[in-house]
């Protein structure tokens, strides 16, 4: 009993910050989505009425909620697993014996994740300007036209996606170099005496032994790219043709341009939603293949 008592209280001051900044939040939050609380309940909190599960209901028979939850399932299901075979690519190099100048490409490679995303969205912009930047520059010298990457709705949200890759795949890469190490060389020598070659040394051996760090990258990167927001708030807007209008995009729309702040909470619960259930169906599958 003393080292129960004795547990809660050494967990009592982190219990407390995470219940005052992340529970009351999420509470007012889910409380907010049950009203019509905007602009006017906001200036007069007696314009307030309780509208039950309405905000969900109406969303539901939005369109453009529809569209922005097609925009961001297409960038995860596209984005996903380009970033999660970037960042495997990337530690594999990293940790093959021939690698020289490891800890420098590790800085390097790991550097997009610690640069601020507004400021590096704005160079991206610039650099896939139709008219002067430096992508179509290099692809004019080659013979293709210029390409209106972030004014067509065909390549708007590829580009998106690609600067997502390039900002994010380092911090999977830290993550996927540990398992590597973490893997017993026995296995790679035993596989070598058996004439095992280097596609079979990683489809037999690094693969099966990296499962549980697959699972786990993957349920982090997915929570993460649902949560698309300042990419297309840089860099398009949502625009063109509402083709990058991800759900957080249509939420921080609802909820400070038009301030319908009950909707907005709404929005939130419903992309949680999504995520969660997401996030069950990989875990589930990982139990399935013993990763779990």
């Amino acid at each position: 009993m003393t080292r129960s008592l004795a547990g809660w209280v050494f967990a009592a001051p982190a219990l407390l910050v995470i219940g005052v900044f992340f529970g009351l939040p999420v509470l007012s939050a889910l409380a907010l989505s049950l009203t019509d609380f905007d602009l006017y309940a906001l200036a007069n909190p007696a314009n307030l009425r309780f509208v039950g599960l309405d905000n969900y209901l109406e969303l539901l028979r939005t369109p453009i909620f529809w569209k922005s939850l097609w925009n961001t399932g297409y960038f995860v299901l596209l984005g996903v697993p380009l970033s999660i075979a970037v960042s495997l690519g990337a530690a594999l190099l990293l940790h093959a014996p021939a690698a020289r100048f490891k800890a420098l490409f590790r800085t390097a490679l790991f550097a997009p994740v610690v640069t601020t995303l507004v400021a590096v969205a704005v160079i991206w912009r610039y650099l896939f300007h139709t008219g002067y930047g430096l992508v179509n520059w290099a692809l004019g010298h080659v013979g293709i036209a210029p390409v209106d990457w972030l004014g067509d709705p065909r390549w708007a949200m590829p580009t998106i996606i690609a600067f997502a890759v390039w900002k994010n795949f380092g911090y999977n890469m830290v993550i996927f170099l540990a398992g590597l190490q973490a893997i017993p060389q026995d296995l790679y020598e035993a596989a070598r005496i058996d004439g095992a070659s280097r596609w079979q040394q990683l489809l037999h051996i690094t693969l099966p032994q990296l499962g549980p760090v697959l699972l786990v990258v993957g349920v982090i990167t997915v929570s993460g790219y649902f949560q698309l927001f300042a990419e297309p708030y840089v860099m398009t807007r949502g625009d063109p043709l509402q083709s990058t209008v991800s759900v957080l995009y249509f939420m921080f729309e609802e909820g400070f341009k038009w301030w319908n702040l009950g909707r907005a909470s709404a929005v939130a619960f419903m992309l949680f939603l999504v995520i969660l259930a997401a996030t069950m169906l990989m875990l589930r599958i990982g139990r399935r293949r013993d990763l779990v």
